[in-house]
């Protein structure tokens, strides 16, 4: 990055920072990260109303340079950017809340950016899922962060079958919408009855609150609780899994199960996919199963 009064190198591609921005209390925000957003020439901004606020509050004279990177345009900002950091440019990525990427805005950009040679560099700090597993005593040797909880229900009933099955992962990770937060609870106590949560709800913020217990526990607490339905909320749980649920899942490999599908059923291996997919006994994804027909392909 090119710091006030440096001269101007010609024919070097500027840089992409990634830049880690606090979850609800501005005393987070690291000085590495305040001198990259007072220094950088554009600002890659989720919500630049909200980053506006961000850096009125740090006393960063950079808001001029804002410019919108939000998930219904960032396919089209990309190419923007690119043509900024081709020319020497350094651009910053931020999103309203934490870090960049982590279901957050910013991929995209930062593919384009790999693939063109630009120099990609993070800028650490807080992230809301990592803070939420520091305070839950949990077991940390593995976890698995599934962005927020899924709403249609098929996709909800796969991805249980996958959590129960999965012993090797004893933590997993959601977020969740103030006014979704008592039905997903409710889902999981149902789903994963017994199973320990430890749900933050607006951590670092003035009114931060933490509910610890059992799944049933929490959802009792949290349905009595008058501002349940304020604030962003993650969801950690330690699963509770009996014998049956920890047996090994998707014996078959998915060309073994798009083999047998084809043959047993008579359908094509399209078709195969599609029905495999909507099958919520079955964890692999859609993808998977795709890249599985191109190899079984290969193979014949």
């Amino acid at each position: 990055m090119r710091s006030k009064g440096r001269p101007f190198i010609v024919f070097m591609s500027g840089t992409l920072y990634i830049v880690s921005v606090p979850i609800g209390n501005y005393s987070d925000m690291t000085q590495r990260a305040r001198e990259v957003l007072e220094n950088v020439d554009f600002i890659a901004s989720e919500d630049t109303r909200r980053t506006a606020i961000l850096l009125t509050n740090l006393n960063i004279e950079n808001r001029n340079r804002l410019i919108s990177n939000h998930k219904f345009n960032e396919a089209a900002k990309s190419r923007y950017f690119i043509n900024d950091l081709v020319d020497g440019k350094d651009v910053a990525i931020v999103t309203d809340a934490g870090t960049p990427c982590i279901s957050d805005p910013g991929n995209e950009l930062i593919k384009d950016a790999i693939d063109r040679g630009i120099r990609v560099t993070p800028i650490p700090g807080c992230c809301a899922a990592i803070a939420a597993l520091t305070v839950t005593g949990f077991d940390l040797s593995r976890f698995s962060f599934y962005g927020f909880f899924p709403r249609e229900n098929a996709t909800r009933k796969k991805l249980i079958v996958q959590i129960r099955r999965d012993a090797r992962i004893p933590t997993i990770v959601f977020y969740e919408s103030p006014k979704r937060i008592i039905d997903t609870v409710t889902y999981l106590a149902q789903e994963l009855p017994g199973s320990r949560v430890c749900l933050c709800n607006d951590l670092t913020k003035l009114h931060e609150y933490v509910y610890r217990g059992t799944v049933e526990e929490v959802l009792q607490e949290l349905s009595a609780r008058e501002t349940a339905e304020k604030g962003e909320y993650v969801i950690v749980m330690e699963i509770k899994r009996s014998e049956e649920d920890a047996a090994p899942a998707n014996q078959l490999s998915p060309e073994a199960m798009l083999t047998e599908a084809v043959i047993r059923e008579g359908i094509s291996m399209k078709e195969a996919i599609k029905k495999l997919a909507a099958d919520t006994e079955n964890t692999y994804s859609k993808n998977e199963l795709y890249e599985a027909s191109l190899h079984l392909k290969d193979m014949f």
